[in-house]
């Protein structure tokens, strides 16, 4: 008994938490992603 109320409650909490996930950023994680390709695309300098 005491086991389903725990998972009850769990559920209902996860259900009222407003956390933003790295895939949900929009415009930051896409910023992130265009610097990082910008990196890649820059020409690779080889010293002595």
């Amino acid at each position: 008994m005491a086991k389903t109320r725990f998972v009850k409650s769990v559920i209902a909490t996860a259900a009222k938490t407003e956390v933003q996930m790295p895939w949900s950023r929009g415009a930051r994680r896409a910023a992130m992603i265009a610097r990082r390709k910008a990196i890649e695309t820059l020409p690779q300098v080889r010293s002595a």
